[in-house]
This record gives structure tokens, sequence and C-alpha cells, in this order.
């Protein structure tokens, strides 16, 4: 199976922030990688492997991080491939801190940002990316919508 999605994280400690997204991604059966790679304390490995995994059929980068969160930016200065980025809660500022350094690139170098902690929409938006081109994926994607439909008409009957 093709690793069509690549999941960076800066430090092992950020694989409970990805957990959403690899569950989605293993139950709609895309291919994925995780890699732990570091913007601060491994900066040529993850140039590296940014360059290197289109080649090996990475589409769509998923970056996960904290506190200063430079991680999809670097990623994205690396590649044109799809960048989203996860801002990880952090205990001071309760992940503002990585909401802003994640959704404030400089022109040119975007990364599409999810809500802070929120891992599945990541994976979604990575999905849908791939929908665009893969006819099976994007079936899943509008089953999966109507089932969320159903249950909001469902909740509001109850009340």
């Amino acid at each position: 199976m093709s690793k069509a999605i690549s999941i960076i994280i800066g430090s092992q400690s950020d694989l409970k922030a990805v957990k959403d997204a690899i569950d989605l991604l293993k139950e709609f059966k895309v291919g994925f990688e995780v890699k732990v790679l570091s913007a601060h304390r491994t900066p040529k490995e993850l140039e590296k492997y940014v360059q290197d995994a289109p080649r090996q059929g990475t589409k769509v980068f998923i970056a996960a991080a904290g506190g200063a969160a430079a991680l999809a930016g670097v990623i994205a200065s690396h590649t044109v491939q799809p960048v989203i980025g996860i801002p990880v809660e952090t205990k001071s500022l309760k992940g503002l801190d990585s909401l802003l350094s994640t959704v404030q690139m400089p022109t040119g170098v975007p990364v599409a940002t999810v809500a802070i902690g929120n891992a599945k929409n990541a994976g979604l938006l990575a999905l849908e990316i791939l929908g665009l081109s893969d006819k099976r994926i994007q079936a899943k994607l509008l089953s999966l919508r109507k089932s969320q439909v159903k249950k909001i008409k469902a909740i509001k009957l109850k009340l």
C-alpha cells in the first residue's frame, strides 16, 4: 500500500495528538506513515525526508507540534505538497501558542491549520484532498457525511 499521507510529529510524546487521524486513515484503508522529526532538533533529517517523501508516494503531509510549533511551516518551506498543521495543546497557554505559530505563515508558504488538537479534522482534510483524484475515498467521505447528517437529525427529533 502506498503511503499517500505522511504524519510528522516533533517528538514521541505527540503521538497521542495524532491518534484520531491515524484511526481515521486506518478506517479508510489509506496508506500512511508516522515519523518523528523535529524542526529544531533534526532540521536536516526533516528537510531530507520532506524532499524525498513525494517520490515515495506522499501526497499530503500532516504535522503536529506544540509550543513554538514550527514543524508544519518548516515542512511547507521544503515542499509544494499540501501541509496540514495540528496545533497541540500546551500546559501554559492551552495550545493558543501552537495555534498562532501554525496558522501565521508568510504569504507564499501556506499551511492548512485545524483547531487545537483536532487530528480527526486533519485526517478528513487530507482524505478530501486525496478524494479529488480517488473516487473510492470520495465515496466513503460522502457516506460518512450522510451518516453524520442522520445523527444530527435524530438528535433534533429527540429534543
